[in-house]
């Protein structure tokens, strides 16, 4: 991309990264992935009567409603400052006087904390597949490791998003409200608001519109990608019965949340170039 150093932004995305090494957040957060990981894939199947480690589709579809709530959230903490926590520090000054374009800064600080939440995931739901590696066949492996990689994919997501908080909030306090906020829309209002218009049309006008509306929120587009993957997991949730498999392709969707990484990050630098 013209006017882009990929050198600038590796030595700042480096820098962060060591940043979160040092101060053991990515150890702090591998640790908290891997005790809830290993609890909900022994006890997932609780509520059918069994305990332990079992199909891969019932450990995925266990993990994927931890995911969901717990992955969003540490983005968006991890990303909420990485603008105006510089600004408020008096450093960012001091940045944008060196040889750095605040395009480079931004994707620099992007792509580090993204690296820190990556290694955090592999590693902190690497044990659990280290576990399964060794009753399941390689087949189910793969499956597992679609999960991870749409897991780091949804952190990205809302890691994006809180980034672009960062940069559009006036102080730290502004920016950790709204990075609450967009927690709580996507991860807990936007699926009641949906479902509210879905009753209220009496599910014939919505029930069209309804599979194209959860695209607009990248946390059901982790939650489709994964239900979609094997039979087993699509006939425990129920909304399968609503959304049409041709939308359901796993290009088609990872292209959306390609997007949804994207968009607010473009969003962001044309922003902070103001």
């Amino acid at each position: 991309m013209p006017g882009i150093e990929p050198g600038q932004i590796g030595v700042i995305a480096a820098k962060e990264f060591r940043d979160r090494i040092r101060n053991r957040w990515v150890l702090a957060v591998a640790v908290v992935f891997t005790a809830f990981a290993l609890v909900i894939a022994y006890f997932g199947a609780a509520q059918q009567g069994a305990v332990g480690l079992r199909s891969i589709e019932v450990t995925i579809a266990s993990l994927v409603s931890l995911v969901i709530y717990l992955v969003p959230l540490i983005a968006l903490i991890l990303g909420f400052d990485a603008i105006v926590g510089e600004r408020e520090r008096g450093s960012l000054d001091l940045l944008l006087s060196m040889p750095l374009t605040r395009l480079e800064l931004l994707l620099g600080k992007f792509f580090g904390l993204s690296a820190a939440l990556a290694v955090s995931t592999v590693a902190g739901f690497g044990l659990v597949g280290a576990m399964l590696a060794v009753k399941l066949p390689a087949a189910a492996l793969y499956h597992y490791g679609g999960f991870m990689a749409s897991s780091i994919l949804l952190g990205m997501a809302f890691l994006s998003l809180a980034v672009t908080v960062s940069v559009f909030a006036g102080d730290r306090t502004r920016a950790s409200g709204g990075a609450i906020a967009l927690w709580f829309f996507f991860v807990l209002v936007f699926d009641l608001l949906l479902l509210g218009g879905l009753v209220a049309s009496g599910g014939e006008t919505g029930a069209q519109v309804f599979p194209y509306l959860l695209l607009l929120n990248p946390a059901d587009v982790f939650r489709i990608l994964n239900i979609f993957g094997t039979e087993e997991v699509r006939a425990l949730y129920g909304l399968t019965t609503v959304f049409p498999e041709a939308l359901a392709s796993r290009g088609l969707l990872g292209a959306v949340m390609a997007a949804w990484i994207a968009a607010p990050l473009a969003l962001a630098a044309w922003r902070f170039r103001k």
